[in-house]
């Protein structure tokens, strides 16, 4: 079994500091970002134009920050926790509720081809009650036909 262990931003205090208020900035929202731009180029301009750069570079500007953090996995299937017992209960559970995703999946792929073969028969209903002598609308209808 392989276990993954994860490194700390920085060994360095400010490093650490930046990427903590990275996180909290990104926990309020891109309001917190523009306040702390703003901030910056009023205190000093290099560093509000510092925040704007990694704004920018990060994606954080024109992008949702909290979407890319939901997207990004939380939990992966070969990660070890050292207990046997609760990873075959975890890899059972994630199993399941994997099966029943795809069982989901294909309930809303019947739901919506019954759906399209209604609003199909609706309108093949729609059309064979609608008057014979009406062929305006029908394809070919501008040739003449010879009897």
């Amino acid at each position: 079994m392989t276990t993954y262990a994860q490194t700390p931003p920085a060994a360095g205090g400010a490093l650490r500091w930046l990427d903590s208020a990275a996180r909290w900035l990104d926990a309020r929202g891109k309001l917190a970002w523009i306040a702390a731009l703003v901030i910056g180029f009023a205190a000093f301009w290099p560093v509000g134009l510092a925040i704007l750069a990694y704004m920018i570079w990060s994606k954080r500007m024109f992008g949702s920050c909290n979407a890319r953090r939901m997207a990004a996995p939380t939990v992966t299937m070969t990660r070890s926790s050292g207990n046997t017992a609760f990873d075959a209960y975890r890899d059972e559970t994630l199993r399941r509720l994997q099966d029943e995703q795809a069982s989901f999946e294909q309930f809303m792929e019947r739901l919506r081809a019954a759906k399209d073969k209604a609003e199909f028969d609706q309108f093949m209903e729609d059309r064979a009650r609608a008057p014979r002598g009406d062929t305006a609308d029908m394809p070919g209808a501008d040739t003449p036909k010879e009897d």
